[in-house]
């Protein structure tokens, strides 16, 4: 493996990442993430292109606690500010960014195939690959 300094996004993230469509329901949302054991998903549009995030906690305050019909919300609902990165940036970047934004997942964008969805980089990726300084640091700064 690269050493951190020169590791990319595409070096750690998780690829083959799914979405849940715009005009699927909320309810669809949450079986394609209990199905796949995540707790979060990218929203795609129509046209292929990543569009938001949605995430269990999302779903629960914003769906569940205000008596939303999940069979009839789209997750389109959640469309909206969306921070990304591109698969080429290097780890340290993402690392940076999210806890710039508070965010413990990015949806990952491959810049070079027409701004396509290839994968996600989560905390679980970037604690496999920096030291245990780094990740002290990166985990007070996201859930301070």
């Amino acid at each position: 493996m690269a050493e951190t300094g020169t590791l990319k996004v595409r070096d750690i993230m998780t690829s083959g990442t799914q979405c849940i469509g715009e005009n699927q329901s909320i309810l669809e949302a949450c079986r394609m993430m209990r199905d796949m054991k995540v707790g979060s998903l990218p929203i795609c549009g129509a046209d292929d292109r990543l569009k938001g995030m949605i995430t269990d906690r999302d779903i629960v305050v914003k769906c569940c606690a205000e008596g939303m019909d999940l069979e009839r919300t789209k997750a389109g609902r959640f469309t909206g500010e969306l921070h990304w990165i591109d698969a080429d940036a290097p780890m340290t970047e993402a690392l940076e960014m999210m806890e710039r934004h508070q965010v413990k997942r990015l949806p990952v964008i491959d810049v070079r195939d027409n701004h396509r969805l290839c994968g996600m980089i989560s905390e679980q990726n970037l604690a496999r690959s920096i030291s245990d300084e780094q990740l002290a640091e990166f985990v007070e700064r996201v859930y301070a």
